[in-house]
């Protein structure tokens, strides 16, 4: 059992690393906390810290450092997540409610957020229903370029150019467009997805290999529209924090980068509370020398989500304050909208 003042200690240690970034010492501990013990009596507190697995020694002969467990036992007991200055929440309202759309909203809340923790900051674009295909043009840019554009319902928009294979005309791309109109048109990205592979096969011969080449360029872009995605700022933060990590952090920017972990993570962490943290070995894979602090928002009849990532030695009770004040002002700003 860690006594009360073990705990404290273990609050010092915590902080005192996140702050300096060195291993944490009984005789430091003393010098900027006042215990009002010797540091002998702090060293056999954190002998039994070590004991118990909340701290580590990296180095033989060298101060402490928070284990996963040790930042765990923080988070749960120990941090007091104090409210955001008046400066900060001005700053809040100031920059979102400068925002034109839906979108730029989200995406200016990505970047708040990375300023406010320094930290990589995710904010979950919810779908509000599943978007059908509205129509899709195609427009002849050169010899064998094309422009593709998706329209969806929701009023989203995707753009791709592409290599149709063979010389096409712009009449030609016109046409195949309202074809493709026809056959996609009030079905959801999954559903229209599925239906074009079949299209090549039963184009024209003339046009065959441009009906190819756009069916699957559409496929690809409807992949991508259909279904919820992270708007992501700060992935250079994470950079500048490398030696928090053992080895590369690319595993960690390729996890971020793909999205499918964040968002099932993003899911199960919803259920956890107003403020979830997940911490070190309870991120699988090439997370696990991450933490994630996340919230949730809502939006009209739908949910999304919005938190950081950093390494494991980040300032736990500041990221979850601003986490918690985003999060409760993007509901209000979206639900007025």
């Amino acid at each position: 059992m860690v006594s009360d003042r073990g705990l404290e200690v273990l609050r010092a240690i915590v902080q005192d690393y996140v702050a300096l970034r060195e291993p944490v010492g009984s005789k430091s501990i003393v010098e900027r906390h006042t215990f009002g013990v010797s540091a002998a009596t702090i060293r056999n507190d954190m002998a039994l810290l070590e004991e118990e697995e909340l701290i580590v020694a990296p180095h033989t002969s060298s101060g402490r450092v928070p284990t996963d467990k040790g930042y765990r036992v923080f988070v749960d007991r120990l941090q007091r997540m104090q409210p955001l200055t008046a400066a900060q929440r001005a700053a809040i309202h100031r920059f979102l409610d400068e925002s034109v759309d839906r979108d730029d909203v989200l995406a200016r809340t990505a970047r708040l957020l990375s300023q406010l923790t320094n930290q990589v900051a995710l904010v979950q674009v919810p779908l509000r229903r599943p978007a059908a295909v509205r129509r899709v043009e195609l427009v002849a840019i050169a010899e064998t370029r094309l422009l593709a554009v998706l329209v969806l319902d929701s009023g989203r928009v995707e753009q791709r150019l592409l290599d149709a294979q063979q010389a096409i005309e712009p009449e030609q791309a016109t046409a195949l467009g309202r074809a493709f109109t026809e056959t996609l048109a009030e079905l959801p990205p999954k559903e229209a997805a599925s239906r074009l592979a079949g299209a090549a096969a039963s184009a024209p011969a003339s046009i065959a290999r441009a009906t190819a080449a756009v069916a699957q360029t559409l496929t690809e872009m409807l992949q991508a529209a259909g279904g919820d995605r992270i708007v992501i700022a700060g992935a250079s933060n994470l950079v500048r924090e490398e030696r928090d990590f053992q080895g590369t952090v690319t595993p960690v920017l390729d996890a971020i980068e793909e999205q499918v972990t964040l968002l099932r993570l993003f899911h199960e962490m919803g259920a956890e509370g107003e403020v979830a943290t997940r911490i070190g070995r309870e991120l699988a894979g090439p997370l696990g020398e991450a933490s994630v602090v996340a919230s949730t928002y809502s939006a009209d009849d739908s949910e999304g989500h919005v938190g950081v990532l950093g390494p494991t030695r980040m300032d736990y009770a500041g990221n979850m304050a601003a986490v918690r004040a985003v999060a409760r002002y993007l509901t209000r700003l979206l639900s007025e909208d």
